[in-house]
């Protein structure tokens, strides 16, 4: 009977890994940024397209 190569194991044991991390869930989701976007820039043209108050900024999500 011909020894096997100590590589097959390895060879196996990476295979497993691989397809337990296959089958592994997603990712979890970034958590979304606390910080508000920066205010628009306040000029004529804004105070006429949207009158005085402005007004909130559009949300981001």
């Amino acid at each position: 009977m011909k020894p096997r190569s100590p590589l097959y194991p390895l060879a196996a044991a990476c295979l497993f890994a691989l397809a337990a991390a296959a089958c592994s869930r997603a990712p979890a989701e970034p958590i979304s940024d606390p910080v508000p976007p920066p205010r628009r820039p306040y000029d004529a043209k804004t105070q006429l397209e949207y009158g005085d108050p402005r007004p909130p900024a559009p949300q981001r999500y």
